[in-house]
């Protein structure tokens, strides 16, 4: 009778998950109201920044920058940022006259 009770618990140990301090989830939590508030950093488009209480846990809130509030100039400058960096071409050879046989000695 032991030897079929060890039996039975042997062979159901290994359908069970061994859940302890050292297995975890890296998940975030699926609440619609948060019980708290929590302390946030709010950086506005100009980029002053101010600590604020939201309602869900972040550390910080990025606001959108709004482009019609902009002069001309810095819409300008904000689009050249925008655009792809250009290769640069090199289309002349340079002539040498470097010559490798004068360091064959050092050579050894």
């Amino acid at each position: 009778m032991i030897t079929s009770l060890a039996r039975i618990r042997s062979s159901t140990t290994g359908l069970r998950r061994n859940l302890n301090c050292w297995t975890t989830a890296i998940t975030k939590k699926h609440r619609a109201i948060y019980e708290r508030t929590y302390p946030t950093v709010l950086v506005f488009s100009n980029g002053s920044s101010i600590e604020i209480d939201y309602h869900e846990p972040r550390k910080i809130i990025i606001l959108p920058l709004n482009l019609a509030e902009l002069t001309e100039a810095e819409q300008k400058k904000r689009l050249e940022m925008r655009k792809p960096k250009t290769k640069v071409v090199i289309t002349e050879e340079i002539e040498d006259s470097f010559d490798e046989n004068r360091y064959l000695n050092f050579k050894k």
